[in-house]
């Protein structure tokens, strides 16, 4: 019967639905593209069979990657559809995999439509990364006889105090999962306590600890330095969200006068706010370059990152790193390319979704926490002034992912397992 509402409700919200997809097409034109494959109509059908990952966005599909590639290495004959909710995520599979994979947009979460998806596709299971739980989504598996995988699981206590608010949706769900792969034993209790059968639940890690570094990345982040002026010292604020560009900017001032030279290279999270992070840097009276604009002089004050699928190499270019998300109560980014990198990293206080990471990496002196932003700069400048201790944190950082990795190898052989029974 909740399901039955729940239904009633989204079809009576789907114009807004599809409203709001085109109005964010004003910024970002990807979101007026493809729209047909939301509906289920879809220009691929993949021979029966295949494994589907839903990776949501650019996140998700990072952090699925090193499966991926492992999955196909071991089952070459096997299809990989990947289907995302938005375009940056579509284009990060496109980077990624090429025409290795199917990829399409995950329809809206009516009957209809799923039904219409996955009866083209026909897939042998389905992997969810991290916490994406549709309830027609699941059900439409359940009726297909399609086992559902959720990897990488994680599950915040926030995120597990709303869930339990629709305990009439959230259990069916669960009792719908083939198997819960958690990164930690936290999460995977939180799972336990909505309704997840015992049985369900592994307990693997997080698969973005098995993050490779390219071989170029080192080389190219080099090459960005040469450009600035090799010798700058570097602050980076990655993944940002609004408000935190402009937190760091307005301190940028005073880590100027105290570390001078300095270099503040903005990425931010999503290709809309391109425009609006070089206009709150030049309103500040600072100089500021995009990096789509090509080569730069040595002068710059601020270095916009507005390409996407540059993370590494330009984290590999910064002597010190700021994750984003975790300046305003967003829940925080993923910690671990910085840390694989060896770069010292500061994350601020709101990083509810990577908590366990954040606590890994803490516990073993490779990461920050700023409990208080009021003394960002203070605490930005001592890192800055500190080679040595940057240093050592980039150690423990790498030596800390390096322990934790495996996930990815548990989890194809969980998966490939699930394939086979069926």
């Amino acid at each position: 019967m909740a399901r039955f509402f729940y239904t009633l409700i989204y079809s009576l919200l789907l114009p807004v639905f599809v409203a709001r997809l085109w109005w964010r097409g004003r910024v970002n034109p990807g979101y007026r593209h493809r729209i047909s494959e939301r509906f289920g109509y879809i220009p691929h059908h993949p021979q029966k069979g295949g494994l589907w990952i839903h990776a949501v966005s650019v996140g998700e599909t990072l952090a699925a990657a090193p499966f991926v590639k492992r999955y196909m290495a071991e089952h070459p004959g096997t299809p990989i559809i990947i289907t995302s909710t938005t375009p940056t995520g579509s284009e990060q599979v496109k980077r990624l995999f090429g025409e290795r994979v199917f990829h399409m947009y995950l329809p809206y979460d009516l009957p209809i439509f799923i039904h219409r998806f996955i009866k083209a596709i026909r897939p042998g299971a389905l992997m969810i990364m991290e916490t994406e739980l549709w309830p027609n989504l699941l059900a439409g598996c359940e009726q297909h006889q399609v086992p559902v995988v959720l990897a990488n699981a994680r599950l915040s206590e926030n995120s597990a105090r709303g869930y339990g608010k629709f305990s009439a949706l959230t259990r069916p769900m669960l009792h719908r999962l083939s198997l819960v792969a958690a990164q930690n034993i936290d999460d995977g209790q939180r799972f336990l306590k909505l309704g997840l059968p015992t049985d369900r639940l592994q307990v693997i890690g997080s698969v973005k600890f098995d993050i490779t570094i390219p071989a170029d990345c080192a080389p190219k982040g080099a090459q960005l330095r040469a450009e600035w002026g090799a010798d700058r010292p570097v602050l980076a604020l990655a993944s940002s969200h609004p408000e935190e560009d402009e937190q760091v900017l307005d301190i940028y001032r005073a880590l100027e006068k105290e570390v001078p030279g300095l270099l503040l290279l903005l990425i931010p999270r999503h290709p809309e706010r391109f425009e609006a992070v070089t206009n709150a840097a030049r309103s500040r009276q600072l100089s500021v370059h995009r990096r789509s604009n090509g080569r730069v002089n040595t002068q710059i004050q601020v270095y916009v990152a507005d390409t996407m699928g540059e993370m590494l190499p330009l984290l590999a270019s910064a002597d010190l790193v700021i994750m984003g998300g975790s300046l305003i109560e967003h829940g925080g980014h993923n910690p671990i390319e910085p840390a694989a990198l060896g770069k010292a990293t500061l994350i601020g206080p709101y990083y509810a979704n990577f908590a366990a990471i954040v606590d890994t990496l803490k516990d073993d002196g490779a990461l920050e926490v700023m409990t208080d932003l009021s003394q960002m700069k203070d605490v930005v400048v001592r890192h800055l002034h500190d080679k040595e201790r940057r240093v050592d944190m980039g150690r423990k950082a790498q030596a800390a992912v390096d322990e934790n990795r495996g996930a990815v190898a548990q989890l194809v052989q969980l998966t490939s397992e699930l394939m086979s029974v069926r």
